[in-house]
C-alpha cells in the first residue's frame, strides 16, 4: 500500500507516514494497532457518525428518495435505469449546492464542539 500511495501521491509520504482515515469504525485489534505504529501510520480517530454530516445522507440520498417516490421498480434493471434518470436529471449546480451546504454543516458542528444541534432549524 505504502509503494502504491507512493506513486500515486508522493507528498503524503514525505511525511512521518501516510495518514490512515478509516470509512467505518476502524478494527482496534491490538496486532493491527501494532502493525500500523511499526509501519509509521498515523491513524485519524474516526468521528461519530452523523447523517447531518455526510453529503450522501443529507443532500444526494434525500433528493433521490424524493425523485422515486411513488415509482414501483420490479426488477434490478428498472432501478438501474431510475437511478440513471435521477443522476441525468442533475445538473452541476446541484452537487455544488450541496458541498457548500456541508461546508455549513461542518462549521455549525464545529462551533457546537461536537455537541448536538438541530440542523433542520440551523440550515
Amino acid at each position: 500500500m505504502r509503494k502504491k500511495l507512493k506513486d500515486l501521491c508522493p507528498i503524503l509520504v514525505n511525511r512521518k507516514g501516510p495518514i490512515l482515515l478509516h470509512n467505518a469504525r476502524p478494527h482496534v485489534s491490538q496486532i493491527i494497532v501494532q502493525k500500523l505504529d511499526e509501519l509509521g501510520y498515523e491513524t485519524l480517530p474516526r468521528p461519530p457518525y452523523s447523517p447531518d454530516l455526510s453529503p450522501t445522507d443529507y443532500h444526494l440520498f434525500n433528493h433521490l428518495k424524493n425523485f422515486l417516490r411513488e415509482k414501483n421498480l420490479k426488477t434490478q434493471a428498472a432501478a438501474e435505469i431510475a437511478f440513471e434518470e435521477f443522476i441525468d436529471s442533475r445538473t452541476p449546480e446541484f452537487c455544488n449546492t450541496g458541498i457548500k451546504k456541508l461546508v455549513l454543516r461542518w462549521q455549525k458542528c464545529i462551533e457546537s464542539n461536537g455537541s448536538y444541534f438541530d440542523s433542520i432549524t440551523s440550515f
